[in-house]
């Protein structure tokens, strides 16, 4: 792998907030004396700055979800329709953990009508020419933007403990490239973005066909070689297979302006001590940049 001067680590800012939030659940609400609940940019901050010392970052760019509709939403209205309310402690710190990212310096990016898959993946091809990518999420879409220069680290329960996806890992665990996890996606659906795929396909068989045909054209054109079982619920799935999909394909051409000078990590700790003591997890602060320096 060709070595480059730049590490930027894309974190998927949503996805470590409720990490953060159901890490510390059992310990019960956390309250400043402004009455804010604290509990999930607590667990945030905890999960952030182990990431950067794990990975140790140039740069660092936090992007997140703009709201409940997406360009998903209009191809298939019921996309992510299962999805509940968030705690009510929770809704409040959305905006309040954004304030606490760019108190460290760290730039908030989203874009209305995609979600933040679509940036990272957008930012990620953006920078891999110049740049180390490294994404920080708990969601195994992301496996498809992996590159020679962009790698993918799942966070895993606990601190300190991720499984890093580069294309030979990605190859050895489940025997595919980036681009043919969107296939699989495409037979087998996501329960939890409420997309069914093919009906009576799971993981097990999508992987196992994908493995075998490559692509889902070549599947199709091969479809009267599958056991008749197989045949006919590819067939009378058809269209959901196709949009299936589409759903599932991380847009990356999202427009931006983040650029290199935009996103270098360097706390102004005196900024960031300030905000962090409105809501009395300065100490915290404190804390984590002492154990991330050393």
């Amino acid at each position: 792998m060709t070595l480059q001067p730049h590490k930027i680590m894309l974190v998927d800012g949503m996805s470590l907030l409720f990490r953060g939030y159901y890490a510390l659940a059992n310990r019960g609400p956390m309250y400043a004396k402004n009455g804010y609940p604290t509990n999930a940019i607590y667990g945030f901050m905890q999960y952030f700055f182990d990431a950067i010392g794990t990975f140790t970052p140039t740069h660092i760019i936090c992007c997140w979800d703009m709201g409940a509709k997406t360009f998903r939403n209009e191809k298939f209205p019921d996309y992510k329709a299962n999805r509940g309310e968030a705690p009510d402690d929770l809704l409040p710190q959305f905006e309040l953990v954004k304030e606490m990212v760019e108190a460290l310096g760290v730039p908030n990016i989203g874009v209305p009508g995609y979600e933040a898959d679509d940036v990272i993946g957008s930012l990620s091809r953006t920078f891999a020419k110049e740049a180390q990518i490294i994404i920080l999420t708990g969601d195994h879409d992301a496996l498809q933007l992996i590159e020679e220069n962009v790698h993918v680290a799942i966070m895993k329960k606990g601190l300190s403990n991720y499984k890093v996806y580069t294309l030979d890992v990605l190859h050895a665990e489940k025997g595919l490239s980036p681009i043919q996890m969107i296939d699989v996606k495409g037979l087998m659906g996501d329960a939890s973005d409420n997309y069914p795929g093919v009906k009576g396909i799971g993981e097990k068989t999508a992987i196992k066909l994908i493995t075998e045909y490559e692509t889902i054209e070549n599947l199709l054109a091969n479809v009267d070689k599958l056991t008749p079982a197989l045949r006919k619920k590819i067939t009378e799935n058809i269209d959901m297979l196709h949009m299936s999909r589409e759903l599932a394909t991380i847009a990356c051409d999202v427009q931006h302006e983040m650029t290199l000078d935009g996103c270098v990590w360097c706390i102004d700790m005196e900024h960031a001590q300030q905000k962090f003591a409105e809501y009395e997890i300065h100490r915290l602060l404190n804390r984590l940049v002492e154990h991330t320096i050393r």
